[in-house]
């Protein structure tokens, strides 16, 4: 494994809290709640991937 990879031993979260307290949903702009490596709108439910500890707040890209 390389340096600052992320394994499955590695329980950090995805992203920093303190980047998760200032996003919000690019909809309805709700807050976010993080379930592993996704972004959930507490409002409609958009679920935004976070790849490689960047989140993806592309509303095309969401789920």
């Amino acid at each position: 494994m390389t340096s600052g990879a992320r394994g499955e031993a590695d329980d950090r979260p995805a992203i920093s809290p303190d980047l998760l307290a200032i996003l919000v949903c690019p909809v309805d702009k709700q807050e976010l709640r993080l379930d592993g490596e996704r972004l959930i709108c507490t409002a409609c439910g958009r679920i935004y991937p976070i790849e490689e500890g960047i989140p993806i707040m592309l509303v095309d890209e969401a789920s």
